[in-house]
């Protein structure tokens, strides 16, 4: 059987060749094997490419049967570790807390233990924007994902 820490062990080999960081490895029933890389800057469909090639050479079909998908986290998915909250400070996020509360704001730092978000209200009565900075540990976040607007 294909495990998870067999493929984490070789797309970490894979890594430290570049600035690509590893999001999420999951190994579905049938050996459906889904990598999520992601970069500080970008990430490309030549990397995932590679790190697909890697992995697969590294396998052996005759032995057991696997499908295997590498590729880029996605602007739209959900964070799923520290690095990418990181990587997105300054932008607009939304973030659900495990008490289920929605705050939308700019992220304005990250670090080990959670995060600072800057939200902005209009005040009713004297329609003045008021801004309030939250601290989020991660333990009490539920999802967090970036805000895209055009």
């Amino acid at each position: 059987m294909i495990t998870v820490d067999k493929i984490e062990a070789l797309a970490a080999k894979k890594i430290q060749e570049g600035n690509n960081y590893i999001v999420d490895i999951s190994v579905r029933p049938g050996n459906k094997i889904i990598v999520l890389l992601d970069n500080d800057k970008a990430i490309s469909i030549s990397d995932c490419v590679e790190m697909s090639r890697y992995i697969e050479s590294n396998l052996d079909r005759e032995t057991e049967d696997f499908e295997l998908s590498v590729m880029s986290a996605g602007m739209t998915e959900p964070f799923k570790i520290t690095r990418q909250y990181i990587k997105n400070i300054g932008r607009q996020v939304d973030v659900v807390t495990k008490e289920g509360n929605k705050h939308t704001g700019k992220l304005i730092s990250a670090d080990n233990s959670g995060i600072i978000l800057e939200t902005k209200t209009k005040e009713k009565k004297s329609k003045q924007i008021i801004t309030n900075n939250i601290n989020l540990e991660y333990s009490k976040i539920k999802e967090t994902k970036r805000v895209i607007s055009f």
